[in-house]
């Protein structure tokens, strides 16, 4: 069997929305994990005067980060399942990859940390992973998303 271009987005795709969907029951449950990583980094704005930016009500809350991530992975399975929307996978790769360079960054440069909780950094680096396998979509679905843009 190969690994044809279209097969490799599929794999990337269920990767990434698996990923996604796994994560959801932690951030809608508040989660103590959740809650750690969430009110870590709202101690953090807090610092310079932005309290509450990562606090359940917030425009960062655990819940409009879930909720991107289930939009993003709904697309990528949209256009995973309907061969004739691919679109959708470049769309939701963009999605995914905006939503992990913020987490990667969060990681990267707050107190939150590349090891959270003991994890040896496993958040991390499946945020790495998914990071890699949206721009990797992007990519592949490149043409696609000119298409739409271009047509209208």
């Amino acid at each position: 069997m190969l690994l044809t271009k279209d097969r490799l987005a599929a794999v990337l795709g269920v990767y990434m929305a698996f990923v996604f969907i796994q994560s959801l029951f932690y951030k809608f449950s508040n989660s103590a994990e959740t809650q750690h990583i969430f009110g870590t980094l709202d101690a953090w704005a807090a610092g310079f005067g932005a309290a509450g930016l990562f606090a359940p009500t917030g425009l960062f809350s655990q819940y409009v980060i879930g909720g991107a991530e289930l939009v993003a992975s709904t697309l990528i399975l949209a256009g995973t399942l309907a061969g004739g929307l691919r679109v959708l996978q470049g769309v939701g790769g963009i999605f995914g990859t905006a939503i992990m360079t913020g987490a990667i960054g969060f990681h990267l440069f707050t107190p939150l940390g590349v090891e959270v909780q003991g994890d040896g950094g496993t958040l991390f680096i499946m945020a790495c992973g998914v990071w890699l396998s949206g721009v990797a979509l992007l990519v592949m679905r490149r043409a696609d998303i000119l298409a739409v843009r271009l047509s209208l």
